[in-house]
């Protein structure tokens, strides 16, 4: 059973930081490119940070470059979200998800059920 679980979120104040972690399990996760996506109350899911499988290829949403840092350790079939100097626009559920490429024609792709982040205002 492929499984993503999420864990770290909190409640913070503005300028404070928070490290979010993703463990995979049930899936080759070398082989996975990983991201994190969250949902603010209201609003479409949208992706924050993605990382390809080997880590070469990062990218970052405009609203979270220069603050956040996502990275993976394959060894632990774990993926981090740092998330320095917080702003309430961030407070938001992140999900973490995984998308296995087995070929040109063939994918999956998996979802975790997310962790809160609270920053306060």
């Amino acid at each position: 059973q492929e499984q993503l679980v999420e864990s770290g979120g909190g409640l913070v104040q503005p300028g404070e930081s928070l490290r979010l972690s993703c463990a995979g399990s049930g899936f080759t996760f070398s082989r996975a490119e990983m991201s994190w996506y969250r949902q603010a109350p209201g609003k479409e899911r949208d992706i924050v940070a993605s990382i390809s499988s080997t880590g070469a290829f990062i990218n970052y949403a405009d609203s979270v470059k220069g603050r956040f840092t996502i990275s993976r350790d394959n060894a632990k079939h774990t993926i981090y979200l740092q998330m320095n100097n917080l702003k309430p626009e961030d407070t938001a559920v992140y999900y973490c998800h995984a998308e296995v490429r087995y070929s040109p024609d063939a994918s999956d792709d998996y979802w975790g059920t997310g962790t809160l982040v609270t920053v306060s205002s």
